[in-house]
């Protein structure tokens, strides 16, 4: 059974730093493109950033400088290092691996920025 489970959300104030990571179980984690996807409230759910099988990382332009994304083929774990957070990175953030035949989904963890 396929699991993807994230954790590291929580407040935080403008300016700060949170680590999420994204745990995958059920599947050969090293096969798979891992990505980190954030919906707001009454928004679309958009791309964050995404490592692909090589490693190789792709960030979205509100990302771009502030936002690492990695992974631990050996811990089956995606990691978002967020810096310099602002509001509007309040979001709840997901997790996705895919393959060419397969597409899974983490349930989420919040993040909210706020003073």
């Amino acid at each position: 059974q396929v699991h993807l489970v994230e954790s590291g959300g929580g407040l935080v104030q403008p300016g700060g730093s949170l680590r999420l990571s994204c745990t995958a179980s059920g599947f050969t984690f090293s096969t798979y493109d891992m990505s980190w996807y954030r919906q707001a409230p009454g928004k679309e759910r958009e791309l964050v950033a995404l490592i692909s099988i090589g490693s190789k990382p792709t960030y979205a332009d509100s990302a771009k400088g502030r936002f690492t994304i990695s992974r631990d083929n050996a811990k089956n774990t995606v990691y978002l290092q967020m810096n310099s957070l602002k509001p509007e990175d309040t979001a709840v953030y997901y997790c996705k691996a895919r393959n060419p035949w397969s597409n899974y989904w983490g349930q989420g963890t919040q993040v909210t920025v706020s003073s």
